[in-house]
């Protein structure tokens, strides 16, 4: 009898496990991340369910993270006036897994490197389950908005584009 192929699980899947927070996680084969928007695509699933985490960084060089739709845009003055400061910028793309311990395509709000603040977009809050990274390129987690929030240590604010 063969034996099951085990998932392995990512530092965000063990704390999730950790806090006893129930979530599902969808795999998909990735050469190389293109969007967020490619991997909906590739898994099926609507836009308006995928978010994507974002990292930005304020004036004295503390980092942030944002989660939001994966077709909209941070709005970077609602951004810096979410989490007290006069503005934000993104932050390289190659300063990414220095600063979070992740990498383009795979980053994601829980277990970050060290506990920034985190803010997600205040319309995750009326859907029952979202998808974010699960800290891998190629792996997508399923999981309530507000226990996300939980195991991100996050608040929910109005940070999108209108």
């Amino acid at each position: 009898m063969a034996k099951k192929k085990q998932e392995v699980k990512t530092n965000a899947m063990r704390i999730l496990d950790n806090l006893g927070i129930s979530y599902e996680t969808q795999s998909y084969e990735c050469k190389e991340f293109e969007d967020g928007s490619h991997t909906a695509d590739m898994l099926g699933l609507n836009h308006d369910e995928v978010y994507k985490t974002l990292i930005c960084h304020g004036k004295d060089k503390s980092y942030y993270a944002f989660v939001i739709p994966i077709d909209e845009e941070l709005d970077m003055k609602k951004a810096a006036k979410s989490v007290g400061e006069k503005s934000v910028e993104m932050i390289h793309v190659k300063d990414l897994k220095n600063i979070t311990g992740y990498v383009r395509g795979g980053c994601t709000s829980v277990g970050l490197k060290k506990p920034y603040p985190v803010r997600i977009d205040q319309g995750a809050r009326e859907k029952e389950l979202i998808y974010v990274s699960a800290g891998k390129v190629g792996c997508q987690m399923r999981l309530s908005p507000i226990d996300l929030c939980k195991a991100a240590g996050g608040e929910f604010s109005d940070i999108i584009r209108n």
